[in-house]
């Protein structure tokens, strides 16, 4: 798919109050713009290439290094690595300035996930969308609002409100994923593994019960410490919505998926193995029973003092922030699961061709031995150059063992 398609396509900016759709328990409001419905059903007519994989009956490099099979180098993708630092995704915002339009217009999440594909080819594709985009399947109206970021209409807080969280259908709700995924795994062809995510259950009640972003998260913190059965109630039926999420999206060609639990580091360890541990564990243990061959990636920001916690949720890889040195990260899981990471974001940013291979090398060499996927410590920040990005890319791709 082209720029050139996508920019051809009707501009319709997105408000989640224009239109309506039914929660899958029946008769409860879940906004739905009716542009968005037409555009999307669009999605489903495209074509794609089914060209042949690049390695016919090879599985995609990541793949075969998470399953711990012998490879030639490790794989390397990047957190973020479509979005916001590429001319031509700033380009298209100018065209598309709702967050929800590009994430939720298969047309334009399509080629948005494509964008860093085509220039540097990565070892993984990952969905562009949001931890948040399932939530009003689950009757939790969202939107995304300018130099704000995400807000949440009517912050969760009692439990008359979490009774009213309904069961996530993903067909139904968010169908425009399974499109996106669907077209990616045709248009990549097996030369690299098809990524999905989601948000872990706590995160994404911080988000549900603060109503947007926070600083001290004073109001999740207050419900866990004075009404935990009511905390407890919506991570539950987070937990459970997002275990259909992710087989959704293996179901729609998704190869791996990563679990973000990007505000759980803001919890002490023993509130952590109280309000997050537990459900990522049950995620992890519901889409295993469906899908046991589906590798799962755990990605905590600032998780260094919960380290061996992560280890033990079940997952295959546990991705590694800047904080923690490799070397010492393995040691302290035994190698229980691989390794994602660490690199710093700040020297893709700033640093020159000369220092981030050094980086990269020395990166490469800590990992040696176990299940490693190269990947920054956290996403790629705004201003990068993506000749710097560039550089990151291929001086993985050009390591041999």
């Amino acid at each position: 798919m082209s720029a050139a398609i996508v920019a051809n396509k009707t501009h319709t900016h997105i408000t989640t109050r224009q239109n309506t759709t039914r929660c899958a328990q029946g008769g409860v409001r879940v906004p739905r713009a009716a542009a968005m419905r037409t555009m999307r059903a669009r999605a489903t007519s495209v074509e794609a290439s089914g060209k042949a994989s690049a390695v016919s009956g090879t599985a995609p490099l990541l793949l075969r290094a998470v399953r711990g099979e012998e490879v030639e180098r490790p794989p390397v993708w990047m957190m973020r690595q479509a979005g916001r630092y590429m001319k031509s995704y700033q380009e298209l915002c100018k065209k598309y300035p709702s967050f929800r339009e590009r994430s939720e217009i298969p047309e334009l999440s399509i080629e948005i996930s494509l964008q860093p594909w085509k220039v540097y080819k990565p070892d993984g594709v990952i969905l562009f969308s949001d931890i948040l985009t399932p939530l009003e399947g689950m009757n939790i109206d969202f939107d995304f609002l300018q130099g704000k970021g995400p807000v949440i209409e009517d912050p969760i807080r009692t439990m008359e409100q979490v009774e009213r969280v309904c069961k996530l259908d993903p067909a139904t709700a968010v169908p425009f994923v399974g499109q996106t995924l669907e077209y990616l795994k045709k248009e990549i062809a097996g030369e690299s593994a098809l990524l999905g995510f989601c948000g872990a259950p706590y995160t994404l009640a911080s988000y549900i019960v603060e109503g947007g972003s926070s600083k001290n998260y004073t109001n999740i913190k207050r419900m866990a410490f004075t009404q935990p059965e009511v905390l407890h109630a919506l991570l539950a039926k987070l937990a459970d919505g997002m275990i259909d999420y992710l087989c959704y999206q293996a179901d729609s060609g998704a190869e791996c998926v990563q679990i973000f639990d990007s505000w759980a580091s803001h919890l002490s360890p023993c509130d952590f193995e109280v309000f997050s541990l537990p459900y990522i564990k049950q995620i992890v243990k519901g889409v295993k029973q469906r899908k046991p061959d589906l590798p799962i990636i755990l990605y905590i920001s600032g998780g260094a003092g919960i380290l061996e916690r992560m280890a033990d949720t079940g997952v295959d890889i546990v991705s590694l922030d800047t904080s923690l040195d490799i070397t010492d990260a393995r040691a302290r899981i035994n190698d229980k699961t691989g390794i994602q990471g660490n690199i710093d974001p700040c020297l893709i940013l700033a640093g020159d061709e000369d220092s981030i291979r050094a980086r990269v090398h020395k990166t490469i060499e800590q990992g040696r031995g176990t299940k490693h996927i190269v990947n920054l410590g956290h996403g790629v920040l705004p201003g990068t150059s993506e000749e710097n990005v560039g550089h990151f890319f291929n001086t993985v791709k050009d390591f041999r063992w």
